[in-house]
């Protein structure tokens, strides 16, 4: 399926350089699924994630996964773990990760070969993973895979505070990932990279998690580190900034403090999972996949307000997102209702 991931070229009136987010646009980068199709058209989409204390990131990454439209999701866990996660889930199958001697710990080289016999057009890898040596020879060798063969991956997490310990970690990625780093984690994946130019413009234009760090600041940033690392990044925050190796760079509208709330990373996690699954280009999936995020965000703000959403809220939301941009595209781009974040100028 990768060879033949959907690109979309910018439509014509956008502002050059940047691609800011709406209806009409995000609505061109959703996958088409013909009436015929089965669940094997939609993609496969595998999940190493989750640990005894954050069983409920690989769960809610799994749940965003299905609702996204993955054809299949499959959650790789901890083999002690796994009745845990089998009486937690309907749709999603499970599958046991070796362990070491350490119980929930993951035997990285017993666990890739059971990993590298499973079919799958997308990975996610990181929400909720235990921290530790074995962890990051996990992730390491998950990325390290030749770029000829591998499925792309989404890292987040403990995914990317693993690749963040390693030296030079840029330089050991042979496949093509979104990394969705929030301020904190962009800073540790900036400040060991290996590379000179990310910290160069960091230099020159400030820190990203500052706070109150501006929109351009935060947007040029993006774009140096994507272009150094040669990988999509998405800076999550408000206005999440999307960027891409090759100088593509594009902005979400939402500025929505519900969000500010744990686990909903891991609910972005499995939507842009799923997306690529779907057969989405890195870069296209990244920038719906914010979009439907913060779609279901506004969504729910518009009921009840700033506060109070859980993270568990937001899959059904995504699901309404997207029927909502099928909705769009049917009548040619013309918006559906509203936004908050528009109403409010």
């Amino acid at each position: 399926m990768a060879e033949n991931r959907k690109t979309v070229n910018a439509p014509p009136g956008e502002r050059e350089g940047l691609i800011e987010l709406d209806d009409a646009h995000c609505a061109t980068l959703l996958p088409v699924r013909d009436v015929r199709s089965h669940k094997g058209s939609h993609g496969t989409l595998l999940i190493v994630a989750g640990s005894l204390d954050f069983a409920g990131a690989a769960l809610l990454v799994a749940r965003a996964a299905g609702r996204a439209g993955a054809g299949v999701v499959r959650l790789a866990v901890p083999a002690s773990l796994q009745p845990i996660f089998a009486g937690r889930v309907l749709e999603p199958t499970t599958l046991p990760l070796p362990e070491t001697e350490i119980d929930g710990e993951v035997d990285p080289e017993a666990a890739m070969e059971r990993i590298l016999d499973l079919e799958h057009e997308a990975l996610v890898v990181g929400p909720g993973l235990r921290p530790g040596l074995a962890t990051v020879e996990l992730v390491e060798a998950l990325l390290g895979q030749d770029a000829a063969g591998a499925a792309p991956a989404l890292v987040d997490a403990e995914g990317l505070n693993s690749l963040a310990s390693l030296p030079d970690w840029a330089g050991r990625i042979r496949r093509s990932c979104v990394l969705t780093p929030h301020p904190g984690e962009f800073e540790r994946l900036r400040g060991n990279d290996g590379r000179d130019s990310a910290g160069s413009a960091a230099s020159m234009l400030g820190d990203a998690a500052a706070p109150g760090a501006d929109d351009d600041t935060r947007a040029a940033l993006c774009l140096a580190a994507a272009a150094s690392w040669q990988q999509v990044v998405v800076l999550k925050g408000a206005r999440t900034v999307v960027a891409s190796p090759g100088g593509r760079l594009a902005r979400a509208p939402f500025e929505n403090a519900a969000l500010a709330t744990a686990g909903t990373g891991d609910v972005l996690s499995g939507t842009i999972g799923a997306l690529l699954a779907q057969g989405l280009g890195t870069f296209e999936a990244a920038c719906l996949g914010v979009y439907l995020h913060g779609s279901a965000g506004e969504a729910f703000s518009e009921r009840l307000g700033d506060s109070g959403l859980l993270a568990s809220d937001l899959p059904d939301e995504i699901a309404r997102a997207r029927r909502r941009l099928d909705l769009v595209r049917e009548r040619g781009g013309r918006r559906m209702g509203f936004s908050r974040s528009e109403s409010t100028g």
